[in-house]
């Protein structure tokens, strides 16, 4: 099945669609050998062998859930520019993860994470 190129680089952890369009943009990424530097590119990751910086990249299928009970002082963000503590520092596993819901600095909520956002409810 064809997918996108930036869309299949996201689906393999490598980085948010938009980072991986400027991957794709930079030269970094090959498809089959070929150097892309244009969007819009479609692939079947069954067939097609992908590179990002000459390392081969696969979509791992294996999927993570993880439940938090979220104390209080902890921001929901997987970037914090004010030096706050964040729920994904309590999380200590080597798989990435991102948080699928805001919750307020004061609350106290169970945290739902996986490792695509796109499937939180």
């Amino acid at each position: 099945m064809e997918e996108r190129l930036q869309k299949f680089l996201a689906n393999a952890g490598i980085a948010s669609r938009r980072k991986c369009e400027q991957y794709i943009l930079d030269g970094r990424v090959s498809v089959n050998g070929i150097v892309v530097n244009q969007l819009g590119i479609k692939i079947n990751p069954d067939k097609d062998e992908i590179l990002l910086d000459n390392k081969k990249v696969s979509v791992n299928d294996e999927k993570v859930y993880i439940l938090l009970n979220k104390p209080i002082g902890y921001v929901t963000t997987s970037k914090e520019q004010f030096g706050r503590d964040k729920v994904l520092d309590l999380v200590k596993i080597n798989k990435r993860v991102v948080p699928c819901r805001k919750i307020r600095y004061v609350h106290i909520r169970c945290y739902y994470f996986n490792e695509r956002w796109r499937f939180c409810i």
